[in-house]
């Protein structure tokens, strides 16, 4: 088994136009200051990091990597959840996601979707100029509008949507391949892969790409009224990273699991800061230690009630306090008796 490194932070939710937020070595130091002792980078916020010149800098690189150790921190991920929403997506978004992308492509879907899968094969070769293993991204959409199925849906619908997915993920996959890195999607409502069976519905169609991994963030299963313990008995072997996010769902005679429009915070299913929510982390670690998860604990703040600072403050020792240090022995040990195959067939009766 392994011990869980951590508490790390995803920075998107922190960044800003003033100090420290605006620069990579502000919010290295100050997450260092709140307990953290590592950092999930979101590769679009040029105030932060240059995507294009860390696939093509290792020198860069090693620079990044330095203003991150300067204050004791390691680099646990690379995030393209924007560019990862632009590689599909469906028309009824194109507008939405002006935003994602540069203000020239405005308007342009293929342009955009062209430029978020150069972004992504960026991000493969920069994770591995780093040193990283694992990269965080948003698969995109092409059927979300249709997740609920009235008006019925013509057959063959849904087949085609993943056809499409899978072909324009697939080089993607590959380019990660190569650079040694897990894609892990996280899995997500108003994204095509948001929960198991769209997940194993993917991997059928790249032909179980060894690099098709999972970003597990129980938040997004709470919301769906998903059970994230046993999501984790069925999908382990996938989990590649991980997100630290508390959520609730109270059951209301207004809405249900799909919001009715609402405002967070007047919604049966939210976010909350850790601690606040109803998600079982003690049961959580304990199964990414039995299982063996590889990577990181990384708090990504989202909460429509408490101010971020005390959350990101709450949330390095609320993962320190629930990262379960594994076992080098067995608790029975002492009264183990030694390996001897004579004895063994003889209190067998053989």
């Amino acid at each position: 088994m392994k011990t869980i490194k951590g508490p790390a932070i995803f920075l998107a939710q922190f960044a800003g136009d003033e100090a420290p937020y605006n620069t990579l070595e502000g919010m290295a130091g100050w997450a260092a200051k709140h307990g953290y002792v590592g950092i999930q980078i979101p590769s679009w916020d040029r105030r932060l990091f240059d995507l294009k010149r860390a696939a093509e800098s290792e020198a860069y690189c090693d620079e990044v990597k330095g203003i991150a150790a300067r204050t004791g921190l390691a680099i646990t991920e690379l995030s393209t959840h924007l560019q990862g929403q632009l590689v599909a997506s469906h028309p009824a978004f194109d507008t939405l996601l002006d935003g994602f992308a540069p203000a020239e492509l405005a308007g342009n879907a293929q342009a955009k979707a062209a430029w978020g899968v150069e972004q992504l094969l960026w991000a493969a070769k920069a994770s591995r100029n780093l040193g990283l293993t694992a990269h965080a991204t948003f698969s995109g959409a092409l059927a979300w509008p249709f997740f609920y199925p009235w008006p019925q849906r013509p057959a063959g619908l849904i087949d085609e949507a993943f056809k499409e997915l899978a072909a324009r993920w697939l080089p993607i996959l590959r380019a990660f391949d190569e650079a040694g890195v897990d894609a892990c999607f996280e899995l997500h409502p108003g994204e095509d892969l948001h929960d198991g069976a769209t997940f194993e519905r993917f991997l059928d169609a790249v032909g179980n790409h060894p690099r098709a991994a999972i970003l597990y963030d129980p938040s997004h299963m709470v919301l769906q009224q998903l059970d994230y313990l046993a999501f984790l008995d069925l999908y382990h072997e996938r989990v590649r990273a991980l997100h630290v996010k508390d959520a609730e769902f109270r059951p209301s005679g207004r809405a249900g699991v799909y919001g009715g429009y609402q405002d967070w915070i007047d919604r049966p299913g939210r976010f909350r800061s850790l601690g606040d929510g109803q998600i079982d982390f003690g049961q959580i670690f304990s199964k990414m230690a039995q299982y063996d998860y590889p990577g990181w604990a990384v708090v990504e703040w989202e909460c429509c009630i408490k101010h971020p600072e005390v959350g990101a403050a709450e949330g390095a020792k609320f993962v320190r306090e629930h990262i379960v240090r594994v076992t080098d022995r067995a608790f029975d040990d002492f009264a183990g008796s030694g390996a001897d195959a004579g004895r063994n067939r003889k209190i067998l009766g053989l």
